[in-house]
């Protein structure tokens, strides 16, 4: 088996791993062995996988596939720590928060941007690492987190709509950055983001590239 191929086979296991989550399998195996068990063992099993998935792409030699845009990354990546920095704070769709949904005012700060604002912190992240790396093992490595990502936010859009909440919270959000703000659906009120987790976010951003250039 070529190393290439290993990656793929660990990418793969690491994205069926998530998406098992989203079927019947999950309140099943829950239901059996109880709600934190089962946490602590999809937990285990992500990062077996995800070790694996690292381990293969070390492994893996570089295949180019085009000329990479290093250059993207100095505009991806800043954005994508200010999302993740901003989308811990009032954030409905983060599990365990769903009671937020019935507040006066489910959508505030960075969730008036999008609704799933960590999510796309993790896809920038890894376009900008494909499009800066341009081969091969990174188009596998970093694309299955992109599908992961993406796929995530469609599942967790399609789990919370049993919350009576969601429709009012959907109809002043939307999935895509900006779309609710560009169809008047909502708007951006800056002050509610501040300055301080944006601040955070690109001060992890310059930490993080100055060990990892």
């Amino acid at each position: 088996m070529t190393p290439t191929l290993m990656l793929a086979l660990a990418s793969a296991a690491f994205l069926a791993t998530h998406f098992a989550s989203s079927t019947p399998l999950r309140p099943a195996l829950a239901a059996r062995i109880g709600e934190w068990p089962y946490v602590g063992l999809y937990s285990a099993v992500a990062l077996l996988t995800l070790g694996w998935m690292a381990w293969a792409f070390a492994q893996a030699p570089r295949e180019p596939l085009f000329s990479g845009f290093r250059e993207i990354a100095f505009v991806l990546m800043p954005i994508a720590f200010i999302l993740l920095a901003c989308g811990f704070y009032r954030n409905p769709t983060i599990v365990g928060f769903d009671r937020m949904l019935a507040s006066a005012d489910p959508a505030r700060g960075m969730i008036r941007v999008t609704r799933h604002p960590i999510m796309w912190g993790f896809m920038l992240w890894a376009a900008a690492h494909v499009l800066a790396l341009a081969d091969l093992r990174s188009l596998i490595f970093f694309g299955t987190f992109i599908v992961t990502a993406g796929v995530g936010t469609l599942a967790m859009d399609a789990r919370k709509r049993a919350n009576p909440d969601w429709p009012r919270f959907a109809a002043v959000t939307s999935h895509i950055p900006f779309q609710a703000i560009l169809e008047k659906r909502n708007r951006l009120v800056w002050r509610e983001i501040g300055w301080i987790r944006p601040l955070i976010g690109l001060a992890a951003f310059f930490v993080v590239l100055s060990f990892h250039p």
